[in-house]
């Protein structure tokens, strides 16, 4: 019903405050060629601060995915976070749905704000993006940081098993939920503690789909999702030369840990893998402390700082 208060929107209202006294403002580029990418960026970018770019995952708009992250390390970056193509005001008349083309559009609205060196954190399906930009755009990425987001997965291992959902169709509509049903199977997948989706009430639930992950596109997104492994073979994935933190939630059940190995051996000597326990797919929400003490310790290192090292926390 039409004018009913919404729960997620008073969230987002708060979130958007929260970022202007951070010290970011909203910008729209467009590219010119049926692409319009909307970010959120630092008002003053000092040149003694060094440039971050956030790519947020699957679900909702990257206001909802890093308004803690981002308030806390506003005063550390220069900070560029957008909306991904098909999430929130972003899109495109283009056909394009993969990985690539995602890490190509951001480069591009990057270019236009004249920012030519940054590192950049991906989250899940951001995380694939954020991969793509640095093999991609190796002179101007700097640092990385992938969480959770399997990079090295193959087309066979949805035929093998390795993913508690094995059929990619099925996948997509859980990873993009239209229905309160499909939203509680997600949150099973996403969250450490399962019991935790069945006492959120079935309104609040509603109202979240309705309003913060929206109905919008959802055929494109799942198309993203589709786009992910097709014809992947790891022998085909180009190994980064940045310095490249990989962080994972210790029973993250969408992608499983074995993922996370399976990258860090894949980039060798570059790679570090950590891993946060009693968390799941979302650990930037269930440790959230423990997370951006990672990510400020691997970020702002200095020649004479001590690497982040392999291992749990």
């Amino acid at each position: 019903m039409t004018g009913c208060f919404s729960f997620s929107e008073a969230i987002e209202r708060t979130y958007k405050s929260g970022f202007k006294r951070s010290g970011l403002r909203p910008v729209t580029i467009d590219l010119k060629d049926g692409t319009v990418v909307n970010f959120w960026v630092s008002k003053n970018r000092p040149e003694s601060k060094p440039n971050l770019l956030l790519i947020h995952g699957l679900g909702a708009t990257a206001i909802w995915q890093w308004y803690d992250v981002a308030r806390r390390l506003s005063p550390h970056f220069n900070l560029f976070i957008p909306d991904l193509v098909f999430f929130g005001g972003s899109s495109t008349t283009r056909p394009e749905r993969s990985d690539i083309f995602q890490a190509q559009t951001l480069m591009r609205a990057l270019e236009a704000q004249s920012v030519k060196r940054f590192s950049l954190v991906g989250l899940s399906y951001g995380g694939f993006v954020g991969y793509r930009m640095a093999a991609m755009f190796g002179d101007a990425v700097e640092r990385v940081v992938i969480c959770c987001a399997a990079v090295c997965v193959e087309e066979k291992d949805m035929r093998d098993g390795v993913f508690k959902v094995s059929d990619i169709d099925e996948a997509s509509k859980i990873l993009v939920p239209e229905s309160v049903e499909k939203l509680r199977e997600l949150m099973g997948y996403i969250f450490y503690k399962p019991s935790l989706p069945r006492m959120v009430p079935p309104c609040l639930l509603h109202d979240f789909i309705e309003h913060a992950l929206t109905r919008d596109n959802v055929k494109e997104k799942r198309e993203l999702i589709k786009a992910i492994p097709k014809d992947r073979i790891i022998s085909e994935i180009p190994k980064l030369t940045q310095p490249t933190l990989i962080i994972w939630g210790e029973h993250d059940q969408v992608f499983p840990l074995e993922m996370g190995k399976r990258l860090e051996k894949h980039l060798g000597d570059n790679g570090r893998l950590v891993v946060i326990e009693r968390t799941g797919h979302i650990f930037n929400f269930e440790r959230p402390k423990t997370y951006l003490k990672l990510l400020k310790s691997f970020l702002l290192q200095t020649k004479q700082q001590i690497p982040v090292t392999n291992g749990a926390v």
